[in-house]
């Protein structure tokens, strides 16, 4: 486990969100690059359980008005344990993931309970290519956007769900699937802005609304929860030090917009062209010299 002087030195680094001294020369702009043209889901990949990778059955996920929408109009009977995942092309290892939520309508008709208002983003996935039609959930960790249900009720959001892995919280693997943040419960239809920062396989940080919610370290394949794996994926112990990124549908209507990302990993070599002052973990094999 980290000590609180690294976990501090880290958060330096990474992000103006905690405006440390040692950041305050870097562009709060500088390498923020768009996931989403407003426009259509061409760079994204659909892997929904019971159908093959690349199939967007009942177009679950779709655009409209620059707005990535999950919706169930287009299914037929109950929902039938159809959980769904889009996933951004590209692997990332080092990156501050940003993005707006809402959720919208009703449950659709049989999706369990626990999905009412409740949905998320995974990071560190498995290639849904690896992923057999009949796996229901990816390895991966999540980051679980929840909505309140009643008043006085707590309900936060931005929690930290682990299907098909683990996470070393406060010292120690965690054997809970879902670790709770501190974040405020948010009713209603209101946009919510969710942040993640990812350091390969170390540490980990939600923010919701511009506040730290929740923190923990060294994600890893481990845990249950999911099924029909192929053995040979869920190597257990292994650390994550990279993976995909998706959007998930649970049977609860929600709405994604305004997608970015921040690739932390990158050239470090002030002698390079595509040297960059946020970058924080060094790949100099993509250094590029005149």
């Amino acid at each position: 486990m980290w000590s609180n002087l690294k976990v501090l030195g880290y958060l330096c680094i990474v992000t103006v969100i905690f405006q440390c001294a040692s950041v305050k020369t870097i562009a709060k702009n500088e390498g923020w690059e768009s996931m989403f043209n407003g426009r259509d889901i061409d760079n994204w990949t659909t892997k929904i359980h019971h159908y093959e990778v690349g199939d967007n059955h009942g177009d679950t996920f779709r655009v409209e008005d620059e707005v990535i929408k999950v919706r169930y109009d287009q299914y037929e009977g109950d929902f039938n344990d159809r959980f769904g995942h889009l996933y951004f092309n590209k692997p990332y290892s080092y990156f501050h993931l940003s993005m707006e939520y809402r959720f919208v309508g009703e449950l659709h008709l049989g999706a369990p309970s626990f999905t009412i208002k409740n949905s998320g983003v995974m990071f560190h996935s498995q290639d849904p290519k690896s992923m057999p039609r009949e796996q229901n959930w990816p390895i991966s960790v999540e980051m679980q956007f929840l909505a309140g249900l009643e008043k006085g009720k707590a309900r936060p959001t931005g929690n930290m769900c682990s299907p098909g892995t683990d996470v070393v919280y406060e010292g120690k693997i965690d054997p809970r699937h879902c670790i709770n943040s501190t974040s405020e419960t948010y009713f209603g239809t209101k946009w919510v802005k969710a942040e993640l920062i990812v350091l390969g396989d170390s540490l980990v940080t939600h923010i919701v609304n511009g506040k730290e919610v929740l923190q923990y370290t060294k994600p890893q394949i481990g845990g249950g929860v999911v099924d029909r794996y192929d053995p040979k994926i869920k190597k257990d112990g292994q650390l994550l030090t990279s993976g995909f990124i998706a959007l998930q549908s649970e049977g609860q209507p929600i709405d994604f917009r305004d997608i970015k990302i921040r690739n932390l990993k990158g050239c470090m070599d002030p002698s390079a062209v595509n040297f960059r002052k946020h970058f924080i973990k060094s790949n100099p094999g993509s250094c590029i010299y005149k």
